[in-house]
């Protein structure tokens, strides 16, 4: 059987029709790869044969039975019933609505027969209704076994399902190993059609430690850096080098209110260094909130005007990127710089006159949302591309993105989602990274208060204070159910009784608002026509609300510590002392108590990941809004650490040749192919 046999849709194998395969796709089963992916989460233990004076009630067992008799009663609704027994007693074997010839020709009488399935007791007597299982002593061995259990959707058969299963594994081709068994021996893998097999028929596929459970993680993780080395080299092509003196990032450095920190510092080099070379740069930016990511982005920004080239910056929120804009205006106000802010809410008149000031190159800078990108802007010379919030964007998106301003374009991405390592290069790879870890020197700490529910009212005072002193208050109600109208409710209920509290003060956003009302909301907090803002976790990362002194997050024990952390970083971005307040109800888990110590103790935003990620696992710690980033379906950063680190060396240290057959059967297994082949 050829190999591409499972890259067929699954309507190839025996069995699956079109009704079937509908509800096979909607459990994301398309090819028959897909089942081969679709491990057993449990299986049900029929290997060994009881007499019947051991059964247990509630049990699925199975049992060896002599067929004496067969009861086919004639009155309606009564069900049928076959006698067997063995050597120590009797049974009742009973179905429902089943047809009598059929019943008599899988029951012959005065033979055996093998039953297995879930026992009960009636009429002082062991009884099975409607067996799993039942067939001949000559194919004892297709029951007498432990029996895989997958998790389905709606509409399809287990049973069913198993037999397709087992048609698929059963007739896996014999694929030609990507790894020497040198390599697999002594990392302690499996060969690959051996693995899947075991996954498939043994209970490996509960435990993530076993070696065909390791080996499936090491193809996940070796399929995925393999994508991220060949996109890197797309993206890294030759280029023109920037020719800069840093005249203007100099003067714009000592003019700054404030001294770069040695990371700031570290992480602009190594930017300066990438747009002086002959290679294009594709770079990440990491840094915890309120780190400065922005500012060193506009000095490298200031280089790149210098040597006689445009530069855009893209954010992915109208409020956000006005703020990078207002920002940038202070920052180059003694320069001749000239700036332009762009968004698919400009007016048409002012639209016109900033498209020819970017086709003529009049336009040094311009700063919008992904307005940038339309096909009707042409830069004269764009030779850099900064974006803001970059987790927006996954391995495709990226490599798009690098196209955009063409061969002598850089590109610099910025994120405020501290990453631990070992996600950091699974996920960003195919791009060099750089973290910008310390804080500002003159950035005060923000203390870190946890209060159970119930003395709410003592925080009246305390926001009231606030209030007095002209500062403004965050007030997060946590989403539930992921219910747009049970998020409102959550939201919309602290809003009345805040407000009661401090009338025409309080502003409420919340999931159920469409975008331009949230933004108008946004933007009275920040004018500070609102001194209180209600709010469920839709409040914008990225923003700097500098007024912003106190936040407050009900049912802290609910979120991540991530998730807790970058709320935490809405308030203290000025120069007043911020304050993070973690409401709780009584009666928290260990768990809960150890994270909010934590966060209580740090302000580090990467330690935070770290324990976040041994707490709680990499899709929590990430989010799956975060498009692009859960992209593991077997790998865990935790669990299998030195895989991740055994999957990268393998695929740096050997030349491996990406358009190798065999690597092409591994890269189509976890769809990574079609990336791959996008030019």
């Amino acid at each position: 059987m050829k190999k591409n046999f499972i890259f067929n849709d699954v309507q190839k194998l025996k069995g699956v029709g079109i009704q079937l395969s509908k509800f096979l796709k909607k459990k994301k089963i398309e090819k028959i790869k897909d089942i081969l992916l679709n491990l057993p989460y449990s299986e049900t233990d029929r290997s060994k044969l009881y007499k019947l004076n051991e059964l247990e009630v509630g049990k699925i067992q199975t049992v060896k039975v002599l067929v004496k008799k067969l009861n086919f009663p004639r009155m309606r609704n009564l069900p049928n019933k076959i006698i067997g027994e063995d050597d120590t007693g009797k049974i009742d074997i009973v179905y429902f609505n089943s047809r009598e010839g059929y019943l008599r020709k899988l029951f012959p009488i005065n033979e055996y027969v093998i039953i297995s399935g879930k026992i009960n007791y009636f009429n002082n007597k062991y009884q099975i209704t409607n067996p799993d299982y039942v067939t001949t002593l000559d194919n004892q061995k297709f029951v007498l076994k432990n029996i895989p259990k997958y998790n389905l959707t709606k509409g399809i058969n287990e049973k069913k399902y198993r037999k397709i299963s087992e048609q698929v594994v059963y007739n896996i081709p014999n694929v030609e190993d990507w790894l020497n068994n040198d390599f697999i021996k002594q990392n302690n893998l499996l060969n690959w059609n051996e693995s899947i097999k075991k996954l498939h028929t043994t209970n490996d596929a509960k435990d993530n430690k076993s070696k065909s459970f390791r080996r499936l993680v090491f193809d996940e993780l070796c399929a995925n850096f393999l994508t991220l080395s060949k996109n890197r080299k797309k993206i890294k092509k030759e280029k023109l080098s920037k020719n800069f003196s840093k005249i203007f990032s100099t003067n714009i450095e000592k003019k700054l209110p404030f001294i770069l920190t040695n990371s700031q510092q570290k992480v602009l080099e190594e930017i300066n260094k990438d747009l002086l070379s002959n290679h294009r740069m594709f770079r990440i930016v990491q840094g915890d909130v309120g780190s400065g990511k922005t500012i060193v982005s506009l000095l490298a920004i200031s280089n790149i005007i210098e040597s006689g080239y445009q530069c855009a910056l893209m954010a992915p929120t109208e409020i956000l990127s006005k703020q990078h804009y207002e920002l940038t205006k202070k920052i180059f106000k003694n320069t001749n710089f000239k700036i332009d802010f762009l968004t698919g809410k400009t007016e048409i008149k002012d639209r016109k006159k900033i498209l020819k000031n970017i086709e003529t190159g009049k336009t040094n800078f311009l700063i919008g949302t992904h307005a940038l990108f339309q096909k009707k802007i042409h830069f004269k010379k764009l030779g850099l591309v900064v974006i803001d919030e970059q987790h927006k964007f996954g391995v495709k998106q990226r490599s798009e993105l690098a196209k955009k301003g063409g061969n002598d374009c850089d590109v610099l991405l910025m994120s405020a989602t501290p990453i631990p390592r070992t996600m950091m290069m699974s996920l960003y790879g195919d791009m060099d990274i750089s973290k910008i870890t310390e804080k500002p020197s003159k950035r005060k700490n923000i203390i870190t208060l946890s209060k159970p529910e119930k003395k709410i009212n003592q925080l009246w005072p305390f926001i009231q204070k606030q209030l007095i002193n002209q500062s403004q208050v965050f007030w997060v109600c946590p989403l539930i159910n992921e219910s747009l109208f049970l998020d409102y409710s959550s939201a919309k209920k602290k809003f009345d009784l805040v407000r009661k509290k401090f009338p025409n003060k309080v502003g409420l956003i919340h999931g159920a608002l469409d975008k331009n009302k949230r933004d108008e909301i946004l933007k009275k907090f920040l004018n500070k026509d609102l001194s209180i803002l209600v709010s469920t976790t839709v409040i914008e990362v990225g923003i700097d609300f500098p007024n912003a002194t106190l936040i407050i997050i009900e049912n802290a024990n609910k979120f991540g510590l991530a998730q807790l952390h970058q709320l935490r970083g809405r308030v203290g971005r000025g120069k007043k002392q911020g304050t993070c307040i973690l409401l709780f109800k009584e009666g928290l888990s260990k768990n809960a108590i150890k994270r909010i110590k934590i966060l209580k103790e740090s302000d580090d935003g990467f330690f935070i990941a770290e324990e976040d990620l041994k707490l709680r696992g990499f899709g929590d710690l990430i989010g799956y809004q975060q498009s692009g980033l859960k992209n593991f379906q077997f790998a865990d950063p935790i669990i299998h650490e030195e895989l991740f680190k055994l999957a990268e060396k393998y695929v740096l240290n050997n030349q491996i040749y990406i358009n190798d057959k065999k690597y092409s059967f591994l890269l189509n297994l976890f769809d990574k192919a079609e990336i791959i082949n996008t030019e």
